[in-house]
């Protein structure tokens, strides 16, 4: 059965985790023959080019069906399908073994949250957010503690294991250790910390996600949530904050709002760390509040285009007379991905954005993850992306203008270093 995300949700991993080769029976040496015929008639009818990549792709079964015939074990297997995925020369294309899928899946950890966010600094699980009120801050955890372990199972280990696979890109990362954490709401989970001085032990207990829950065509609900504040001296810049591209009417109402009611900022800052991405409608309505109602005489103002096989979707933008004209910074990371990398590097490309951060997930393309007869998962993408200025964001990402890394040591002193250097620049400093 098909499970289909759009490209937030992030899986692109070309390579499996290695096993030890073992002789096939007879019944997965079918089951992989079947697991071929489905890749490359999925690639053949789904690819936005009816050439993929340039190819002639009857030829290419001519070549690795004989190939696949005499694959002796479950690696050699993936080996031809992944060296003819990789003639595609395209990200978003790749076989996934079992043993990765299940290190990856974003389904792994449940819905409660113990009030925590979590990023991997220097191979260690740092706390980069504690949540106002959540279980976390009425324990007393603080930002750049370290997760040693949760119920038991230390974090370090899985965090080795992959880093070591250069495939598992920072977004899967994160969300494998995000899965460590979290749970089931009202369960509690033994937490062992530590500070620098020593291990602190704290039982918390899980609670229901901050944010709405939202869904979109076939993406399960997901918890959305926005907010706008006030920080820098004399509350002259906008902090607006959003963790996913859903919940469309409620957050582009409130993304308005808070646009409105910055007439008097110097800039607004707009923070898509972490975020995965999501209804890609929605970055063209946030950027007409962005951009100045005077470039509206200009034909064809856009983000970028995203190319399906016989058709072309344009991410234009229609200025709105009330946007805001002041100083627009983007803060990025290598969980922004997908919609949060169109919004910003269409804006970028634009100069109507400055970004800092760290470069972004570069996994802008919608994408499939299927299983396969022989039980490894299968990835494809089913459109490309070109942004305005001529780049493919896809594998590539967006470098931001200003790179600013967050530190387990400013954590500790509560220092956003991000956001420091962005409000800096607003500030004119």
């Amino acid at each position: 059965m098909a499970r289909t995300w759009n490209a937030f949700l992030g899986l692109i991993l070309a390579n499996g985790l290695a096993l030890p080769a073992q002789q096939l029976t007879a019944n997965q040496h079918q089951l992989n023959l079947a697991s071929f015929e489905q890749v490359w008639t999925t690639i053949r009818d789904k690819h936005w080019d009816e050439k993929p990549g340039g190819l002639d792709w009857q030829a290419i079964h001519g070549e690795f069906s004989p190939r696949m015939e005499q694959a002796a074990s479950m690696e050699e297997s993936r080996a031809v399908l992944r060296e003819m995925l990789g003639r595609l020369h395209q990200t978003h294309f790749g076989i996934l073994s079992s043993s990765s899928y299940g290190e990856v899946d974003p389904d792994g950890g449940g819905e409660g949250t113990s009030g925590i966010d979590v990023r991997v600094l220097d191979g260690r699980a740092i706390v980069t957010e504690v949540e106002p009120g959540g279980a976390a801050a009425r324990a007393g955890v603080k930002t750049g503690w370290e997760i040693i372990s949760v119920d038991g199972r230390e974090l370090r280990p899985l965090i080795t294991k992959l880093q070591a696979d250069s495939a598992v890109h920072e977004l899967q990362l994160t969300r494998a250790v995000l899965a460590r954490v979290t749970g089931s709401a009202g369960v509690t989970r033994r937490f062992v910390f530590s500070d620098w001085a020593g291990p602190i032990l704290k039982d918390l207990t899980l609670q229901k996600p901050r944010g709405e829950m939202a869904g979109f065509g076939n993406l399960p609900p997901q918890p959305v949530w926005f907010s706008a504040t006030r920080i820098g001296p004399g509350n002259k810049i906008a902090l607006i904050r959003l963790t996913v591209f859903l919940d469309l009417v409620r957050v582009m109402n409130q993304f308005g709002e808070a646009v409105r009611s910055c007439a008097d900022c110097k800039g607004i800052i707009i923070d898509l760390r972490g975020n995965p991405g999501g209804i890609g409608g929605m970055a063209m309505g946030m950027a007409g509040w962005l951009i100045d109602p005077s470039q509206k005489t200009q034909p064809d103002l856009r983000l970028g285009s995203m190319y399906l096989r016989g058709q072309a979707l344009k991410f234009f933008i229609n200025p709105r007379v009330d946007a805001f004209t002041g100083k627009v910074a983007i803060l990025v990371d290598g969980n922004s991905a997908s919609t949060s990398e169109i919004f910003t590097g269409g804006l970028q490309d634009l100069h109507r954005a400055r970004v800092f951060g760290t470069k972004t997930a570069a996994a802008a393309l919608p994408s499939v993850i299927t299983r396969l007869p022989n039980g490894d998962g299968f990835q494809y993408a089913v459109a490309n992306y070109i942004s305005e200025g001529g780049k493919a964001l896809e594998g590539n990402g967006v470098t931001p203008d200003v790179e600013v890394k967050l530190t387990r040591e400013g954590l500790l002193e509560g220092h956003d270093a991000v956001v420091d250097a962005a409000a800096g620049w607003v500030m004119g400093k």
